[in-house]
C-alpha cells in the first residue's frame, strides 16, 4: 500500500491513466489492486470519485483500443511472440483464442475480471478482425464495469476493499470457471433465441 501512496501522491490522475493504460496493453500491474487503492483515496476525501472514474475509464478503453489495433495491424505471429516477454502465456493466448471464436463478446466484456485474459482478448479481436463497433460497445461497457466496480470496493471497504483484492486474487480458479460458465450460459441463451426466430 506504501508503494501505491507513493505512487498516487506524486503523479495523482495522470499517473492512473498511464497505468491503466499500459496495464490493459500487457504491463505486469496489478491493476485491480491499484483501483482499490484509488477508491479507498476516494474514500479519504483526497481523490474525486467522478474524476477517478473517467480518467481510469480513459486509461483503460485506451490501452485495451491500442491493443486491438496492434493485432489487427500485425497479427498474430507477432502476440506470440512478444507476449511471453509481457508475461502473456502461450497457453492463455491458444484458450482465449478458442473461447473467443464461439462468444467473442461476452469474453471481451468479462476479460477485465480475469488478469491475463483481459491481456489477449483485444489482440485477439484485432487478429480475428472482429467488428470494430461490436468490439467497443463490448470492451469499453466492460471497463466501465470494472473500473466502476474495484474503485467503488475501494471507496466503500477502504482498507477491508484491499484484503478483499487479495482474496480474489488467491480464489481466481473458483471465481474464472463461474465468469466461464456464465459466459457460455450467455451465449447458449443468444443462440437458442435466433434458432427460435429463424422461421
Amino acid at each position: 500500500m506504501a508503494h501505491w501512496h507513493h505512487y498516487i501522491e506524486h503523479f495523482g490522475y495522470i499517473g492512473l491513466f498511464f497505468v491503466l493504460l499500459f496495464g490493459i496493453i500487457g504491463l505486469p500491474v496489478p491493476d485491480e489492486v491499484l483501483l482499490t487503492y484509488v477508491g479507498y483515496n476516494v474514500s479519504l476525501g483526497r481523490m474525486s470519485y467522478v474524476l477517478s472514474v473517467l480518467i481510469a475509464l480513459a486509461g483503460a478503453t485506451c490501452g485495451i483500443t491500442i491493443s486491438y489495433l496492434a493485432g489487427a495491424t500485425f497479427g498474430e505471429p507477432v502476440l506470440r511472440r512478444i507476449g511471453p516477454k509481457i508475461g502473456i502465456k502461450e497457453k492463455t493466448v491458444t484458450r482465449t483464442y478458442q473461447s473467443f471464436k464461439d462468444i467473442g463478446g461476452p469474453i471481451l466484456f468479462l476479460g477485465y475480471f480475469i488478469p491475463g485474459v483481459r491481456h489477449v482478448t483485444a489482440y485477439i479481436a484485432g487478429i480475428l478482425n472482429y467488428s470494430f463497433k461490436r468490439f467497443t460497445v463490448f470492451a469499453y461497457t466492460g471497463a466501465l464495469i470494472w473500473v466502476v466496480t474495484f474503485i467503488t470496493i475501494g471507496r466503500l471497504f477502504g482498507l477491508q476493499g484491499l484484503k478483499m483484492m487479495h482474496y480474489f486474487a488467491q480464489h481466481l480458479w473458483i471465481i474464472v470457471p463461474c465468469m466461464v460458465l456464465f459466459s457460455l450460459g450467455f451465449w447458449y441463451i443468444r443462440h437458442r433465441k435466433k434458432e427460435e426466430q429463424t422461421p
